[in-house]
């Protein structure tokens, strides 16, 4: 099933597509130096945003001023083209990894995230208490293969602030117990990069890892951040690590008033391996809600700590601040799931720690990631 719900930061968001005048304009405000700061705010300080990913992608994280350039690139890397108003492109769920070719997540891959997180039929609620439920969606045409859905209800927590919290990988390295190592590779647009993430599974299975293409955008009060996985050539499978394979993962934020939100968490992963039925139920009855109030825990208290570190960093919302190096998409590859070895972990019981609650167990607030 899935092991590591709730735990990767690297995912993606979408909108109505719009003019390419308005999505030049728009990078003009989200890009421009300092000096060029549009009128009424001050230099640098207004948060990006965007109209539709279509015209993040254009952009390419190049200057407004080389917009044909830019479409030019993009067509020659594959990326998505705004569609236009008339477009008569189907609606219903498509999973990026559908894909033969890693792209940038569009409009329409956002649009059917959208459409999954919201939907009912298909789903089996596994679990429903305090303002948090879980579904969980078996596939029909793999058993091994498992989708989670969680949904809470976040008092006293703004949308932007549980944006912040997904995207600021310093403060997860607090907050989640389960992570080994998190960092940013490179970035590819203004709103995607590709980064790694490797967690803590239930003992004794054996720990995961991934690379994820994330992606993400604003939609006025509401959010989406997305991933799948992506092979990169500098950091292949490792031995101590089982590689895991993110089909499609992601988070759908909604505001429901100023103080207010609810956040959906939306997971098909392959853990690359034969699952015992009890890491399946646990996940589904257990970590996965325990993760979600450990995450509102952590937004709770995050505007007091973001005070204390680097307040004005946040490269999510000002792509200028971002330190990474640009990387072209040629230089990744779909990570296709039977490309890795896959280990069979079925026969594996439960440890009598996990059981009473040590290290990670049901006593512990240990269980951030269910992968």
């Amino acid at each position: 099933m899935l092991l590591r719900a709730l735990s990767n930061p690297w995912e993606s968001p979408r909108a109505a597509p719009v003019s390419r005048a308005a999505a030049a304009a728009t990078a003009a405000e989200a890009l421009a130096p300092p000096a060029l700061a549009g009128p009424g705010g001050e230099a640098g300080t207004g948060p990006w945003k965007v109209a539709s990913a279509s015209a993040a992608a254009s952009t390419l994280l190049e200057p407004p001023w080389r917009t044909q350039e830019s479409r030019t690139r993009t067509r020659a890397l594959g990326l998505p083209m705004e569609k236009s108003a008339a477009s008569t492109e189907p609606q219903g769920p498509r999973p990026v990894l559908g894909r033969d070719s890693v792209q940038v997540p569009d409009d329409q891959d956002f649009r059917s995230f959208r459409s999954e997180c919201e939907a009912e039929a298909g789903w089996n609620l596994t679990y429903s208490k305090a303002g948090v439920s879980v579904w969980v969606q078996a596939m029909e045409m793999d058993r091994t293969l498992h989708k989670i859905k969680c949904r809470m209800e976040c008092r006293d927590v703004p949308a932007e602030t549980l944006y912040d919290v997904l995207h600021d990988i310093e403060y997860r390295k607090k907050w989640d117990s389960n992570v080994i190592e998190t960092f940013d590779i490179a970035r590819l647009t203004v709103n995607a990069d590709v980064g790694y993430y490797s967690w803590r599974c239930p003992k004794p299975l054996k720990n995961r890892d991934v690379i994820t293409l994330r992606s993400w955008l604003p939609m006025g009060t509401d959010y989406i951040i997305m991933n799948y996985s992506v092979k990169h050539p500098k950091y292949p499978p490792r031995k101590d690590l089982v590689r895991a394979v993110s089909i499609q993962t992601g988070y759908l934020i909604q505001s429901t008033g100023p103080k207010n939100c609810v956040i959906t968490y939306l997971a098909q992963v392959d853990p690359k391996g034969s699952l015992p039925k009890w890491v399946v139920n646990k996940s589904s009855q257990f970590l996965a809600p325990k993760a979600m109030k450990k995450m509102y825990k952590a937004c709770v208290k995050y505007p007091e700590w973001k005070q204390k570190h680097q307040p004005h960093f946040k490269p999510w919302l000002h792509p200028e601040q971002s330190p990474l190096p640009s990387l072209a998409l040629s230089e990744l590859s779909v990570q296709h799931a039977d490309s890795l070895e896959n280990i069979d972990e079925s026969a594996v019981t439960e440890s009598r720690e996990e059981r009473t609650g040590g290290a990670g167990g049901e006593g512990s607030d240990d269980d951030t990631s269910l992968t």
